[in-house]
């Protein structure tokens, strides 16, 4: 969340940053509330001063052997009202509370202002695109001529938009996985985690899913546990409500299954694996100093580049506008992939600056040189998200026999299997 004291300090700054987000908060409520509860804290303070003053008086009364009633009756009536004052700042700061973690994150100075995804800036584009000497084939034909993606028995289990992989499909997915975290946590200097797929309310207030995108998220009501939308949660969760005592930066990366409604979702999009409601994802966290939160950016986005570069595909980089930013970032870059068979770009990959908006919502802090404590800056991204990568693997790597070539860093993850060929199924 936003710090309550920049709003007060910066509000015509907060009021511009909220506008080049498309966002309307009415920041007279949030003040008034904030407003209140120092009041309250005042007359609080008077309060327990005067309670000190007479506890001190009545104890001179006892030794003198003088009436101590009248000290025993303003004592009483002081305790009840702070009584009453602790209850008042209790329900104020829950409302101030609320209305805070309504307030979006404001973009960096440097995100281009645009009101939608036709405004995001394109930074570098990747390689080529493959030239076909026939027409290249959707990802759902060529899964399913492979036998290796089976949309209409999941979708007889569970429902559309919940994908089956089969045979090589199953184990490209998992060699994939593998692939991306042993770059990671070998060449990229990630330590990895394999943290819980159910997150509370806590949680997911924390990282910002909650309240803004409860509608788009799985819950078990009864557990007050929500499946997580994307690792980011559990991750940066892990040092809620914490003094990091690690030697920052840390860097943490994570394979975890996703789960998204998608409300809203519709339209070419839903066919295949291009916009399902179950994913599997390889996730980077960073926890840093805030000095350091844009440069990491820039190794971040790099990072993800290097699995792609590496899996040989054509890509682009896009920085996002203003008004196409996620709730709690004040900066992203996506990363998109060619898909010749859908004959359109796939963003495989968001990577995010958050500042401390989310450690001031989830309270996670640090000891700076001085031992000062103050909020960590955290940032994420996918390294990368699955399943568009199959997506494009399938497309870009089809042959006019039907099979599919696999990139050679994939072949040992495959047990030497450089290409998929149709398989015998029943």
């Amino acid at each position: 969340m936003l710090d309550i004291k920049y709003i007060r300090e910066n509000r015509e700054a907060v009021e511009a940053g909220l506008a080049k987000k498309g966002v309307e908060i009415d920041l007279d409520e949030i003040l008034d509330a904030d407003q209140r509860r120092r009041d309250i804290l005042v007359e609080d303070e008077c309060l327990r001063n005067r309670r000190n003053e007479v506890s001190k008086e009545i104890g001179m009364a006892k030794k003198a052997g003088k009436d101590i009633d009248p000290q025993k009756k303003e004592m009483r009536k002081v305790g009840e009202l702070i009584s009453e004052l602790d209850k008042k700042l209790k329900e104020v700061e829950a409302r101030r509370e609320e209305l805070l973690l309504r307030v979006p994150n404001i973009p960096h100075e440097s995100v281009p202002v645009g009101k939608d995804e036709t405004a995001n800036r394109l930074v570098r584009t990747h390689g080529e695109a493959r030239q076909f000497g026939f027409n290249p084939q959707p990802h759902w034909d060529i899964g399913e001529q492979l036998g290796i993606i089976d949309l209409k028995r999941a979708s007889r289990m569970t429902g559309a938009g919940f994908p089956m992989l089969c045979g090589m499909g199953a184990k490209l997915q998992r060699a994939l996985i593998q692939f991306m975290l042993d770059l990671h946590v070998n060449e990229h200097g990630y330590r990895e985690v394999l943290p819980p797929f159910l997150c509370n309310t806590a949680a997911m207030t924390g990282t910002g899913q909650l309240p803004k995108m409860e509608e788009d998220m799985y819950k078990l009501p009864e557990d007050d546990l929500y499946l997580i939308p994307t690792a980011e949660v559990p991750v940066t969760n892990i040092y809620r409500e914490e003094i990091i005592s690690d030697e920052l930066p840390l860097k943490l990366t994570a394979y975890t299954p996703c789960f998204r409604r998608e409300a809203g979702a519709a339209g070419r999009d839903t066919r295949g694996l291009i916009r399902v409601h179950q994913f599997d994802k390889v996730e980077m966290v960073n926890f840093v100093a805030p000095e350091k939160s844009y440069d990491t950016l820039e190794k971040l986005l790099a990072e993800a580049e290097d699995v792609l570069q590496r899996l040989g595909l054509h890509y682009r980089v896009l920085e996002l506008c203003s008004g196409d930013l996620s709730f709690a970032a004040a900066k992203c870059y996506d990363i998109e992939l060619w898909a010749p068979g859908y004959n359109d770009w796939l963003e495989v990959s968001s990577c995010s600056n958050f500042v401390d908006f989310q450690a001031r919502r989830a309270n996670i802090r640090y000891r700076d040189e001085n031992g000062k404590t103050r909020f960590v800056h955290t940032l994420n991204g996918s390294g990368v998200a699955l399943p568009r990568l199959v997506v494009a693997l399938l497309e870009n790597g089809q042959n006019p026999d039907g099979s599919v070539d696999l990139p050679e860093p994939l072949v040992p993850y495959m047990g030497g299997l450089e290409k998929i060929e149709p398989q015998k199924t029943s």
